[in-house]
């Protein structure tokens, strides 16, 4: 595995000095290729509105309490708590966990034994300061309000749907790592909504390629977007980058003063996906202004039946 991660890594970065997150990058790489190459991919699950829009990359101002993102006909807000703020950041992967939980308990609630089962899923190191972080962003979540519309035209008429929802109904969590504090199951028990959107339209991701990417939000984004948007993708599609409601405001990422930074943002995003995702068939254009997609498939058939 080591060798493969050494040759993985001089593919993608070329004579940069090896550090030890390099080194560990290049072995989740490695191992993500290994997986697909031979239909054995580990899944995690996401709801489809965080795939089309992504939570805030950083924390917003305190005074922040409305997020907004649109993806053509679909609107996506979330309205934080005045004591607890926005989701962002790492919080999107509680909600990755819980979905993956939900799929696969095929419940709306969900059973875990402790806040480090989470850590392990991604591969997180467990310490104070990961334990914090969770116990935040579960609070995040839960104080959280998510408004989502979407139109449609059937014939002559549009079709709007709208609903307007808490992530989490109910959640019973034991934060405490002393031996002092009582263990217990943590039970949470999922929105009608939220789990109705997670039953009905479950998202299939690479799991080991989700740890590769879990210290870099943006780019986890992104790379799950394009693993759905080119999964559903008829044939070529060119998504625009600049302007009102393009790529640019559709992920979570901050925004770029200047369109050139974006463009070399997002070129160099798109080199890290070509290494976890070598078939990937997403481009920019020559001149700059549009994201050329294709259809293809991140995740192996054989993974999804074997879930």
């Amino acid at each position: 595995m080591l060798v493969k991660a050494e040759t993985t890594l001089r593919e993608s970065h070329g004579d940069l000095l090896v550090s030890r997150y390099r080194l560990k990058q290049a072995e989740g790489i490695a191992l993500v290729r290994a997986n697909r190459d031979e239909g054995r991919q580990p899944l995690a699950f996401a709801s489809r509105p965080f795939i089309l829009c992504g939570l805030p990359i950083r924390r917003p101002p305190a005074d922040q309490l409305l997020f907004e993102r649109r993806n053509g006909n679909f609107l996506l807000q979330i309205t934080g708590h005045p004591q607890f703020g926005l989701p962002f950041g790492q919080d999107r992967l509680v909600l990755i966990f819980l979905a993956t939980l939900a799929v696969r308990q095929r419940s709306r609630t969900v059973r875990f034994r402790s806040a480090a089962e989470m850590l392990d899923t991604f591969g997180m190191a467990k310490g104070g300061k990961e334990y914090r972080r969770i116990v935040a962003a579960f609070e995040r979540i839960f104080g959280a309000t998510m408004f989502f519309s979407t139109e449609s035209t059937r014939s002559t008429a549009t079709v709007i749907h709208r609903s307007r929802f808490n992530f989490l109904k109910e959640a019973e969590i034991w934060y405490g790592r002393s031996k002092d504090v009582p263990s217990g199951q943590n039970t949470i028990t999922l929105s009608d909504e939220f789990y109705s959107e997670i039953s009905g339209h479950p998202i299939p991701a690479d799991l080991e390629a989700i740890k590769v990417l879990v210290a870099a939000p943006a780019l986890l984004d992104l790379f799950m977007w394009l693993s759905y948007r080119c999964f559903a993708a008829k044939g070529p599609e060119s998504i625009p980058l600049f302007g009102l409601y393009r790529l640019t405001q559709q992920l979570g990422c901050v925004e770029y003063s200047r369109p050139s930074r974006f463009r070399a943002m997002l070129e160099q995003w798109l080199q890290t996906i070509r290494a976890l995702w070598p078939a990937c068939p997403a481009f920019i254009s020559g001149d700059g202004r549009i994201l050329w997609i294709d259809r293809c498939a991140a995740v192996h058939v054989r993974s999804v039946e074997n879930r």
